[in-house]
């Protein structure tokens, strides 16, 4: 507990049982310092401690026993790996003396999350527990951030501590120092003699808070930049030379500017396989920059020209100065004429239409809202659609593609947003909406969530695109597969509604959009009352919406779906 204190956390998310006993009766003693976050599922508390982690940049904290327990966080933690999020998981398992005796509810945790840590730690004397305490917490933040495991033996948990604890000394980071000024000088000279840049960033951008650097470039040498899915935001909606999001189902224009471009600086990104859907064309007639604070992304997807090692915001930092100032009007004329080519859904006010869903929650909730969604076609289209104007307020599972992800996120991001109380005084949310957008498909895979809202009050609105049936794969199938939809309708007679009041909370069914308008308004008026508290909005939409504008796995822009 205080090491917890220690490292500046004051809420962690968790599930009681045998092996962390020890650690949950001392947080009883603390529980006027530091909230414990009991969720529904282990899998919702990694993902709550991720959420609250992505919200803040602060590290999220989770606890769980041995076994099962320690198991069920897996997924979650490997999503935070993905997409580096700073994240300690602390599990506890049978006495040093049961390990390797098949014991009860033992596993070797360690190992299992081996490939989905930045570290992992099995603690062996009680001595060295504080020590890896703040390792744990040091390594999740340096370099290139990620979730770090720390395994606690129920013996360890029990054993006396002699006091004084050691002090806490700053952590050297080892990864991403000072960059080769050498380096830089070669980006510079590059951009500055390009006549087509682009400016291709990721959420390593957002990671660093290098957003007000990243603006100063594009505005100083008249740079366009598009973004991926995890730095939605860093560059406001309508901003001058936001491109908007690239990629699979990014905008036309950005894709086509990075297709046209003679240099092509990638900062904080990892040319995905869903931005570079074919390694062989991407970006084929630029010369490539590649800023990043893990050297192991240099040239693993895409290969560069020239690499620059480091913290994005020290590099930017750097940079700037040597970056010439000009315009560069025939390339932002180009690019306008694209962008007025743009695909463009129709609007429909009979039904629901999700692009009109989208802009109209925006509308409602205002720039400051914290938008948190599951993965699948209502990702992509809240991705799309939604007006992003800040970092760190887009949250979604980039890297994994985590189904069930959100609602925890949402859970989490709510406690980060809220002002810090007395670990045992009733929360005091924020005044940032936080709305939870998901899908039918994805809302059952954690909707047990809902009562973790409840217990909690968590004032979020959680609006469910339901087309009773698994969309993204049905779209796939609709295009690629002959219309052969095999496993995609899967019958289900959930009743949202209904669902939702044997939860105790209450819920709103729409089927167009005065009536989404509607039921939204009424959903903000319950989050920002004096007895807030969770809410549900189920949106039926049309089984065969689709995402467009859409690039195949593997295509190019002459592959391009829009129908």
């Amino acid at each position: 507990m205080e090491m917890l204190l220690e490292q500046g956390v004051d809420v962690i998310f968790g599930y009681p049982g045998g092996a962390v006993l020890n650690i949950y009766d001392a947080l009883y003693q603390y529980r006027d310092k530091i909230r414990h976050v009991m969720t529904a599922h282990e899998q919702g508390a990694a993902h709550a401690a991720d959420g609250y982690a992505r919200l803040t940049g602060k590290t999220g904290v989770v606890l769980a026993t041995s076994g099962p327990g320690a198991t069920n966080l897996v997924t979650g933690i490997a999503t935070a790996y993905m997409d580096s999020v700073p994240m300690v998981a602390i599990t506890g398992n049978v006495g040093t003396g049961l390990i390797g005796r098949d014991s009860f509810q033992e596993v070797y945790i360690a190992g299992i999350t081996m490939p989905i840590t930045k570290h992992n730690f099995v603690v062996r004397t009680v001595e060295d527990l504080a020590p890896t305490l703040r390792a744990a917490f040091a390594i999740a933040q340096e370099g290139r951030k990620g979730p770090v495991l720390i395994d606690i033996p129920k013996d360890i948990s029990a054993a006396p501590v002699v006091r004084p604890v050691g002090s806490a000394a700053a952590a050297a980071s080892r990864i991403g120092g000072n960059p080769e000024q050498s380096s830089i000088a070669a980006a510079a000279a590059i951009l500055n003699q390009a006549e087509r840049p682009v400016i291709y960033f990721g959420g390593g951008v957002s990671a660093a808070g290098a957003g007000e650097l990243l603006r100063t470039l594009c505005g100083k040498a008249d740079i366009p930049a598009t973004y991926t899915l995890m730095a939605a935001g860093v560059l406001g909606c309508g901003e001058p030379h936001n491109l908007g999001l690239i990629g699979m189902h990014g905008c036309i224009a950005a894709n086509r500017a990075v297709q046209h471009a003679d240099v092509l600086l990638i900062a904080g990104a990892r040319c995905s396989d869903r931005v570079a859907l074919n390694p062989a064309q991407f970006a084929p007639h630029a010369q490539k920059i590649q800023i990043d604070i893990d050297p192991a992304e240099f040239h693993k997807n895409v290969p560069v020209d020239c690499t620059v090692a480091g913290d994005v915001r020290a590099i930017f930092t750097q940079l700037l100065p040597l970056i010439e100032a000009r315009q560069r009007p025939a390339w932002a004329a180009q690019i306008q004429q694209w962008q007025s080519q743009d695909y463009h859904p129709k609007d429909d006010a009979t039904q629901l239409k999700p692009h009109q869903v989208m802009q109209c929650i925006s509308a409602l909730a205002g720039e400051d809202a914290i938008y948190v969604t599951d993965v699948g076609q209502h990702q992509l289209w809240a991705a799309q659609y939604c007006r992003h104007v800040r970092p760190r307020s887009f949250l979604t599972s980039g890297g994994l593609g985590t189904m069930g992800f959100g609602y925890g996120a949402a859970i989490g991001a709510a406690f980060g947003a809220a002002a810090k109380t007395p670990g045992d005084a009733p929360p005091a949310y924020g005044s940032r909406p936080v709305v939870h957008i998901t899908g039918d498909g994805s809302f059952h895979m954690n909707l047990q969530e809902a009562c973790t809202a409840v217990s909690y009050r968590v004032p979020v609105i959680t609006v469910i695109m339901n087309n009773r049936v698994l969309g993204m794969v049905r779209q796939w199938q609709t295009t690629f597969y002959g219309k052969r939809y095999s496993s995609t309708d899967p019958e289900r007679k959930t009743d949202f509604v209904q669902l939702a009041a044997g939860f105790g909370l209450p819920a709103f069914r729409c089927g167009n959009l005065a009536e989404f308008e509607t039921a939204f308004a009424q959903a903000l008026a319950i989050i920002k009352g004096k007895d807030p508290g969770p809410v549900w909005i189920e949106c039926q939409i049309d089984k065969d919406e689709k995402v467009l504008p859409m690039i195949p796995a593997g295509g190019t822009l002459e592959d391009l779906v829009i129908d």
